[in-house]
């Protein structure tokens, strides 16, 4: 037997054999969570066939790297999405403004259905998400980056202004977790995929933060920074649920405890972003007008 030629193909199967490899280990690793012990044979095998999954799609890791490169060199439609910041601006407010809409109307109207005012503080702090990311992607359909500073720096202070106010529903948001104890229940399964999403959103918000900043726009450094505030907030509601789903033989003391100190470091957090921004602005705006009138 050529093992050599054996571990190859174990490592390295047809790419076939690893597309089918996923929805397969997937289907298998949910039923084994909700159906089998943990020290079960099938549970054991479909942890076993999910590691495999995993390791044979890290080492084909380069080689998707290359067809992707490959793909953006060669494609046209590829070439312009990576090079045009503007256009995926563009699509990403008005992508996440779409969301923001719908999800804050979906609590707006289970304030009316269930008459509680938890609903209603969800629903008035991504109804000011939204309105924030209207009145950006407005600005950047009609101008280019930095074409308009004087007016990119105003809706920059304005979002700062308004990251202030919404706190107050940020706020009532923390009360009735910590004060009323109120929390989400959700299966297992839910609450690894909502960590898996909200880590990801902060991760990815952090980065853009970052790697926006080269852009030198304001209109720009305020949409990330709506992105970020938005995993704060999702942050807060997975501690809620892990504590709820995972904590229950802590006390209720214990989660409220949790949840206030985590709440409160978001407050401060956005707080702070918001002076910040509102600064920032303003010192940028009174550079501005020196600069123009030292020219004339």
């Amino acid at each position: 037997m050529d093992w050599k030629k054996l571990g190859k193909a174990l490592l390295f199967p047809h790419m076939a054999i690893m597309i089918m490899l996923i929805p397969i280990a997937t289907v298998l690793v949910v039923c084994s969570l909700l159906f089998l012990e943990n020290d079960s044979i099938g549970a054991i095998l479909s942890y076993v066939l999910a590691a495999y999954t995993l390791t044979v799609w890290c080492f084909k890791i380069p080689y998707l790297i290359k067809i992707f490169k490959n793909f953006k060199d060669e494609n046209k439609y590829a070439r312009r999405w990576l090079d045009d910041e503007r256009l995926r601006m563009n699509v990403t407010l008005f992508g996440t403004l779409i969301w923001n809409t719908v999800y804050a109307l979906f609590q707006l109207w289970l304030g009316f259905y269930h008459h509680t005012f938890w609903y209603y503080s969800l629903a008035g702090y991504y109804i000011s998400l939204a309105v924030m990311r209207f009145f950006l992607a407005r600005y950047t359909r009609t101008y280019k980056r930095g074409e308009q500073m004087r007016v990119e720096l105003k809706k920059y202070r304005a979002c700062g202004i308004v990251f202030l106010i919404m706190n107050l529903a940020l706020a009532l948001i923390i009360f009735f977790m910590v004060y009323w104890n109120r929390t989400f229940v959700h299966h297992e399964i839910t609450t690894i995929a909502m960590a898996a999403y909200t880590f990801t959103a902060f991760t990815f918000a952090i980065i853009n933060i970052v790697k926006y900043r080269k852009y030198n726009s304001p209109v720009y450094s305020a949409s990330k920074a709506i992105s970020l505030a938005a995993a704060c907030v999702s942050l807060l509601t997975l501690e809620s649920t892990m504590l709820t789903t995972w904590g229950q033989g802590e006390s209720d003391e214990f989660r409220q405890l949790m949840l206030a100190m985590t709440g409160i470091v978001i407050v401060l957090f956005i707080v702070a972003m918001a002076v910040y921004m509102i600064v920032k602005a303003n010192r940028d705006l009174k550079a501005l007008n020196e600069s123009e009138n030292d020219i004339t």
